[in-house]
């Protein structure tokens, strides 16, 4: 009786897991497509361009770009991203460069953003003032 009953259950376990698993990864890929786009709302600070056109360079220069890309999501999310989600605002701009030096997850999902703790902070913060004034350099 236990070698009929075994497989049947084997059998039971995998329809049973693989319903589950088709409810769990359509719930969270809603989910991730819902969170993935938090917009922080706030109205932006003045520019200041120089620290942006230094931040520009200091990406090009970077490894930055391995996981970023200006439009399109890639292992991180896209630039734009970030400057939708985030206002230009120092208190944001402080956020970024702080995590662009310690590293860090969550924030756009699974990818864990390697830390760069040799970027002087002043550097972060020209970086991020770069990545935050895209949304209004677009048009």
């Amino acid at each position: 009786m236990t070698k009929v009953l075994f497989p049947l259950f084997l059998i039971f376990i995998a329809c049973t897991s693989s319903e589950k698993k088709g409810t769990i990864e359509s719930e969270l890929n809603s989910t991730k497509t819902d969170d993935y786009f938090r917009v922080i709302e706030g109205d932006d600070e003045e520019f200041d361009q120089s620290l942006i056109n230094r931040g520009e360079v200091l990406i090009a220069y970077s490894d930055c770009l391995d996981c970023h890309k200006v439009e399109n999501r890639a292992k991180g999310p896209a630039f734009l991203d970030i400057a939708k989600r985030y206002p230009y605002q120092q208190v944001y701009i402080d956020l970024l460069s702080q995590k662009i030096i310690t590293g860090g997850n969550g924030s756009w999902g699974n990818p864990v953003m390697s830390a760069h703790p040799k970027v002087l902070m002043e550097d972060s913060k020209a970086m991020a003032a770069y990545i935050l004034s895209l949304e209004n350099q677009e048009d």
